[in-house]
């Protein structure tokens, strides 16, 4: 399937470059649909990839890059079902979505996030599993998970922890601040800024870029400098779903869903 335009996301192979777009309002937050729907992306790589030598992900809205998990998708299952239930069935959405990430960070491509505005929680975690981060100047970068009583669930942990210091994880993880491009630059998480609007042009300089070296070298060095922490991986979904059983997190999300504001996923 090279070409593929659903509710929450569209794909298309132009130039030797696959694009993948975010499109689900209000602001990309990943749930079951754009989940079933990065599943037939993940499934379509194999035959696309032929085809091509890099992958940029980018969000069609203005809103943002990405807010994270669909919470309210997540509290509505966890009210209709008993709690052993509902702990299942956020694993097996994890597991999901674990298949997913680990798929497009092995890619035998290069993949480029072009990220704008909101890239927290989920759409962070998206990010990462990219071997390079393209943002304009007005993206921010959080995990705000922790006022939710959980810690990132989509492999955020372990691959923070491969690109980034001890010490900028710890404060990005345990603060739920966020930062700034520029200062995401400064820390080593993006790769380049550029100006409002021009991301995505950007982006596919770089996978031109990118096109004039040889494939078979370029994934050798990919999969020497990014090797993928399992392990880790694992450990993170075990975590998240013993913390999701506690009762601060029900009241957490809660307190998210009542939320009035325009934009309850800002800290």
């Amino acid at each position: 399937m090279s070409k593929f335009s659903g509710q929450a996301v569209s794909w298309e192979v132009n130039s030797g470059v696959i694009e993948l777009a975010l499109r689900r309002e209000p602001c990309n937050e990943i749930g079951s649909l754009t989940l079933e729907e990065l599943e037939k992306f993940v499934a379509a790589l194999d035959g696309l990839q032929q085809d091509a030598h890099a992958l940029i992900i980018y969000s069609s809205l203005k809103s943002g890059f990405c807010a994270g998990a669909d919470l309210r998708e997540l509290y509505r299952r966890s009210q209709e079902m008993e709690r052993a239930a509902a702990a299942k069935g956020v694993r097996d959405y994890l597991a999901r979505i674990h298949r997913v990430m680990n798929a497009i960070d092995a890619a035998p491509l290069i993949t480029i996030a072009a990220v704008h505005g909101v890239t927290f929680g989920g759409g962070f975690e998206l990010a990462l599993v990219c071997d390079l981060i393209i943002a304009d100047k007005m993206a921010r970068f959080c995990f705000p998970e922790l006022r939710l009583g959980l810690i990132p669930g989509f492999g955020g942990i372990p691959r923070l922890k491969r690109d980034l210091g001890n010490a900028m994880v710890r404060d990005l993880l345990l603060t739920g601040r966020s930062v700034n491009a520029m200062k995401a630059q400064q820390i080593g998480l993006v790769s380049q800024v550029v100006s409002e609007g021009a991301v995505l042009r950007a982006a596919r300089a770089t996978a031109a870029q990118l096109g004039k070296f040889d494939r078979r070298t370029a994934i050798a060095a990919k999969q020497f400098i990014k090797p993928i922490p399992y392990e880790e991986l694992q450990q993170e979904i075990d975590i998240f779903c013993e913390l999701f059983t506690q009762p601060a997190v029900e009241a957490g999300l809660r307190k998210f869903v009542e939320s009035t504001d325009a934009q309850p996923y800002l800290p």
